[in-house]
């Protein structure tokens, strides 16, 4: 069986297997020690969020932090005994690089080097490992874009169970294969995930499959919440945990598990603004649907919440935030460049919060990469809007005389201001132009917004009028 996953890093501060240890329940903020999660200054926890950002405050400050009765801390370890010998303990990196932008620690936490790429496989072999030896028989069903679609693959291989996987039509082939290759049956269908999952809940119906949600399931939460059991372990100083929300299962889970144990931890939610379900969801007291959400972020562009997870995330979670694919884009290079690190862009929400308001959050902070099942041509388009954003990537589209030497004439005034020219598009007969005019696109790499700043003065200084 195929595992696309690269190798297992090791963690931080030691491995973390089995329950998180009890002291960490009554410990003092600010106590103890550690070379991966030493205590430091933070910045302003309450501070509004940059531009393009949103927070919402979702608890109460008053009264005690207790998950609903639903979802228990011994849920969470018990799923975590599940687990042992199934998932990873991932490791968790520091970022040198945002714990100085933040002017204290933060840390990686790598789900996206979990088996099949993503936390999905906790939440699936936990709920697939509690079925009955008759539902079992009967195998189970699920519906994803693909990270999902991968852990119950996986999950259901491992115990033995046949699995069939609903998934849109135009999912990226590299998941579909993927998910085939972890032993299920994929059936495409649908060209939204709502028609694809619409067509295996009547699969189900039909053949007494068991569906198995992505995220609206206790099973599904407490397994998602052994992250949170490890990250107390390999970071007992943790003040703030930064995690992406689609649904919500995976949000819900830490909070669970977090919370029991580290009251004082924040947690904080992180949504794609094109896709932002929960803030209304909240001010709304119940899970509300949005229309048409859009987002390049494919693992959190989910409509509405679930029921299990949203009674969760409104009682224990501190805050959600939203980011604007800007920022997402170039938290994803961030991410590739400075942490070596292929992550999704899902994946990445959590470093586009922190990029968008450093002194938001106090530190220890960790931020959940929650997978790095990323499509290689998404990639390419999503690095160059990431580049774009972070003025080191600038397309210009300009006009000028149809005369020889006019190109190389352009081109020239590029190589003054030290603008690598990466492509050239040049035309001349278009119905658009005059007799003797000529177009010109160039895409051009640069060195940051001042350099963007420095091309267009030294085109319009050379007579040059940029279109777009």
């Amino acid at each position: 069986m195929a595992d696309h996953t690269p190798h297992e890093s090791t963690p931080a501060s030691g491995s973390s297997s089995g329950s998180a240890s009890g002291s960490t329940a009554g410990r003092r903020p600010g106590a103890g020690s550690g070379p991966a999660c030493a205590e430091t200054s933070g910045g302003e926890p309450g501070a509004a969020p940059g531009s393009g950002s949103a927070s919402v405050s979702v608890r109460p400050r008053s009264g005690a932090a207790v998950a609903p009765a639903a979802l228990t801390v011994e849920d969470v370890r018990e799923a975590q005994k599940i687990l042992s010998g199934v998932s990873r303990s991932t490791a968790l990196e520091g970022s040198r690089h945002l714990s100085g932008l933040l002017g204290a620690p933060v840390h990686l936490k790598c789900e996206n080097l979990q088996r099949t790429g993503s936390f999905k496989i906790r939440g699936a072999y936990v709920r697939i490992a509690g079925l009955s030896p008759q539902e079992r028989a009967a195998g189970v069903v699920a519906a994803s874009a693909g990270n999902h679609a991968q852990g119950v693959a996986l999950a259901a291989s491992l115990l033995g169970v046949r699995s069939t996987v609903f998934m849109p039509v135009g999912a990226p082939l590299p998941k579909v294969a993927a998910t085939r290759e972890y032993g299920a049956e994929v059936r495409l269908h649908g060209h939204v995930v709502d028609e694809t999952l619409a067509a295996a809940q009547e699969y189900a119906r039909e053949t007494g499959a068991v569906f198995i949600h992505p995220f609206d399931h206790r099973d599904i939460i407490a397994g998602q919440g052994t992250v949170g059991l490890e990250i107390l372990e390999q970071c007992p100083e943790v003040r703030t945990i930064v995690v992406g929300i689609g649904g919500g299962g995976l949000a819900a889970g830490i909070a669970v598990a977090v919370k029991a144990l580290r009251p004082d931890v924040r947690i904080i939610g992180v949504q794609a603004a094109g896709a932002a379900a929960y803030p209304p969801s909240l001010a709304a007291g119940h899970p509300v649907s949005i229309e048409a959400p859009t987002t390049m972020a494919d693992g959190i562009k989910v409509g509405r919440p679930g029921d299990v997870p949203f009674e969760i995330i409104g009682e224990l979670v501190d805050e959600v935030r939203t980011v604007t694919e800007d920022e997402l884009s170039s938290a994803l290079l961030l991410c590739l460049e400075r942490a070596k690190l292929v992550v999704e862009p899902a994946g990445a929400s959590p470093v586009a919060a922190l990029l968008s308001r450093p002194g938001a959050f106090e530190g220890p902070v960790v931020a959940v990469l929650s997978g790095g099942n990323v499509d290689p041509l998404l990639m390419q388009r999503t690095l160059r809007h990431g580049m774009a954003a972070a003025g080191r990537y600038l397309s210009l589209r300009l006009r000028l005389t149809d005369r020889p030497g006019a190109l190389a004439t352009l081109l020239g005034v590029m190589s003054v201001v030290d603008a690598n020219v990466l492509d050239v598009s040049h035309v001349r007969t278009d119905p658009r132009l005059g007799l003797t005019e000529a177009e010109v696109e160039l895409h051009l790499e640069t060195k940051g917004p001042e350099h963007c700043t420095e091309v267009g003065a030294a085109l319009r200084e050379a007579g040059y009028t940029v279109m777009g």
